[in-house]
């Protein structure tokens, strides 16, 4: 099971600092420093799901409360954005003392226009993920607009903000106007941008301005569907996968212990010596698991799910493939399988011993203008696929053992 550990640090006004780490049990992939939204703290629902999934992908993940949030001490009311980048690299300091110096930085919102500034100021970062960020700090300033003059002419004001009241000092408006986009052209990290084009909070265009400020390598994708706060889990989830795929590609040590696979061999490794497994082939690395329900962590399919995987993908080219050739209007295939066991109840023997024959159901769904001896025989092409025609002809599994030399 992963680890979760709540942990204290000094922050950059000399603030105590509250923050949560959590490691899988195997040895990390990498580290991340999450950074979250204005005014919100670690423990948003979109940056525990994202933490969480991370780990289960390998990933040692912190996450704080910024200067006078959460359980962080010190005053709101005298932060700025700033204090909140001294945050970051005070955060990032604990870590590298931890021995678990942050490759990744992952900023939610104004976090993540936050770690874009944080990033030089931490040598080991190698890359930096917004998640719905605006491209400078002004743009926060749209969150309590009717409250600017009051804020110049006496100082300050209260202002509500996501159903709570804050003091917000003219220092913090100084401050963020000092902010602009030239800083991500000097950035010299690895960028992935991600926003959803329903952001009402920050407008994706702020995205736009990001990514063309930024030199390469540079990445976007797109959150089609998600709003501002991530609120749903599947959002929160896909984000960590796209973060976690994205960073194996520059994460110096992600990849230290893959073996050498020779074109046409799989290699299978445990990870955190349960379920958890690395699978390599020459030119691709995967992840396989069992449930959480049978002492898994769920991080990638179980064997039977990369059997079922095997035959459908291999079905689907192999119909493809002769479609193609034949120059049918075959528009798309979607196939559907399932794998279970049956009793046999008609069978030579079955009375001196019960047998069970294992099956595996596939639905094959052919769309396009076809006739129905051409989808007839498209089905019949199905059952000619390489793997189809492994696994019901004459199979035998020979198991030799390799020792270190």
């Amino acid at each position: 099971m992963p680890n979760r550990q709540k942990i204290e640090f000094p922050g950059s006004s000399g603030t105590t600092l509250a923050g949560l780490l959590e490691t899988p049990d195997a040895r990390p992939l990498a580290t991340a420093l999450i950074a979250h939204c204005f005014t919100c703290g670690k423990d948003i629902a979109a940056a525990s799901r994202i933490a969480r999934s991370l780990v289960k992908q390998g990933y040692a993940v912190m996450r704080f409360d910024f200067t006078g949030l959460g359980n962080s001490d010190g005053d709101f009311a005298n932060t700025n954005f700033s204090s909140n980048v001294q945050d970051l690299v005070a955060a990032a300091d604990y870590l590298r003392e931890q021995g678990l110096s942050p490759s990744v930085l992952i900023g939610h919102s104004l976090g993540g226009t936050a770690v874009l500034n944080a990033a030089d100021a931490i040598p080991e970062s190698k890359g930096v993920v917004t998640i719905g960020s605006p491209a400078d700090a002004q743009h926060v300033a749209n969150q309590f607009s009717c409250e600017i003059d009051e804020i110049n002419d006496h100082g300050q004001a209260t202002v509500n903000l996501a159903g709570r009241a804050f003091t917000i000092k003219k220092q913090f408006l100084d401050d963020i106007s000092n902010t602009s986009v030239e800083r991500i052209g000097k950035m010299k990290k690895a960028l992935l941008v991600l926003h959803s084009p329903i952001d009402e909070t920050v407008s994706i265009s702020e995205a736009e301005r990001i990514y063309k400020a930024a030199h390469h390598p540079k990445s976007f994708v797109s959150l089609d569907n998600a709003n501002h706060l991530l609120t749903r889990a599947q959002d929160a989830e896909y984000v960590a996968n796209l973060i976690s795929s994205w960073s194996s590609r520059f994460l110096p040590g992600a990849d230290d212990t893959r073996p050498e696979v020779a074109k046409g061999e799989v290699s299978v490794s445990e990870r955190d010596h349960k379920f958890t497994l690395d699978v390599y082939s020459d030119s691709h690395h995967w992840r396989a698991d069992e449930p959480t329900g049978v002492g898994g962590n769920n991080t990638g399919p179980d064997p039977y799910e990369h059997l079922l995987a095997a035959v459908g993908s291999c079905s689907a080219m192999t119909v493809r493939m002769y479609a193609s050739r034949k120059k049918w209007p075959l528009e798309n295939v979607q196939i559907t399988l399932r794998h279970n066991r049956k009793h046999v109840t008609d069978c030579e023997g079955c009375d001196e011993k019960p047998m069970q024959l294992d099956v595996i159901e596939r639905d094959i769904e052919l769309t396009g203008d076809l006739s129905d001896e051409q989808r007839k025989r498209l089905l019949e092409i199905a059952d000619k696929c390489p793997v189809h025609k492994t696994l019901t002809g004459q199979l035998e599994i020979r198991t030799n053992e390799r020792r270190d030399s």
